[in-house]
């Protein structure tokens, strides 16, 4: 029988600000890199990963709504937050993997903000 490997990438879930430790984690995948699920509604997102469909996913399963999960990304290095992620992609809705819409752009933007505050600075 062959060995079975099992790959875990962190994805926290985060309503308050980041902490140091939970920012390691989230980190591990991509460095500097962080991608994010934001929820619009409970104000809260799911960061790390290696893609976008895992912070969603359990956000699904935490009772998020899919119409209101977008996916986006944060560069530590840069301190710039990016809004493209397959995820964004929604047959009668948006075609883009960029969201597009300004308001929700704005909401996704003030709630990354938020939660990794001082990272952002």
């Amino acid at each position: 029988m062959a060995e079975q490997i099992i790959i875990c990438f962190m994805v926290v879930v985060i309503g308050g600000e980041i902490k140091g430790d939970q920012l390691e984690k989230v980190k591990e995948e991509y460095g500097e890199y962080v991608k994010v699920v934001v929820d619009l509604d409970k104000e809260i997102l799911a960061a790390g990963g290696e893609w976008h469909a895992d912070g969603e996913k359990i956000l699904l399963k935490q009772g998020s709504r899919q119409e209101v999960l977008w996916g986006g990304g944060v560069n530590l290095e840069t301190k710039e937050i990016d809004f493209n992620s397959l995820i964004n992609i929604r047959p009668g809705v948006s075609k883009s993997m960029e969201v597009v819409d300004v308001k929700i752009r704005e909401k996704m933007e003030e709630i990354i903000s938020r939660i990794f505050g001082r990272w952002l600075r």
